[in-house]
């Protein structure tokens, strides 16, 4: 009975090895990571973007509520410095009114390699916008490339009849899908 029970811990001291070897022997994988945060009325996203093919890159966009304006930046990994900012002015690009009561949700999410996108979102008129960020003409400051505009939902302002888009009641959740 003890020498079963030696070779069942050795059995499984074996396979733990094993495994902790593979684990730690295996290939390396390349991290990839984007994050965003909010505070107030300023949104934050982080995403790669290509300047150089052989130095990657980090860009920082900010959605800032009181200006009405997307910026972006990347830094430099040399000097440790912000290269500048590039501007997207949002009222015109979204055909928003002066004060009108917007809500932004913003991320980003990998292209190619070394290239992210921003996918920025406006809940009140439905709108739905793509963006990379580069050089400018002839390599000079960076620029914000909106890639598409579109609705993914037609726009309807609350009002005593209307209490907004929510789905009237009883309708699914995914509207267009069917079972």
């Amino acid at each position: 009975m003890r020498t079963t029970m030696q070779a069942v811990v050795a059995a499984l001291a074996a396979a733990a090895g094993a495994a902790g070897t593979l684990f730690f022997t295996s290939q390396p994988r390349e991290a990839g990571a984007a994050s965003n945060d909010r505070y107030q009325d300023i949104i934050m996203a982080t995403g790669a973007v290509s300047i150089n093919p052989r130095v990657q890159t980090d860009g920082v966009w900010l959605l800032d509520y009181k200006a009405g304006k997307l910026l972006g930046t990347v830094i430099d990994k040399n000097q440790g410095k912000i290269v500048g900012w590039a501007e997207v002015e949002l009222r015109n690009e979204f055909g928003l009114a002066e004060r009108a009561d917007v809500h932004f949700l913003m991320t980003t999410g990998y292209i190619t390699q070394g290239q992210s996108a921003l996918y920025l979102a406006e809940t009140s008129t439905g709108q739905f916008g793509v963006y990379t960020m580069g050089p400018g003409q002839n390599g000079s400051g960076m620029v914000i490339r909106r890639h598409d505009l579109t609705k993914f939902r037609e726009h309807q302002p609350a009002g005593p009849g209307n209490p907004g888009p929510a789905a009237p009641a009883g309708a699914p959740f995914l509207r267009g899908i069917t079972p």
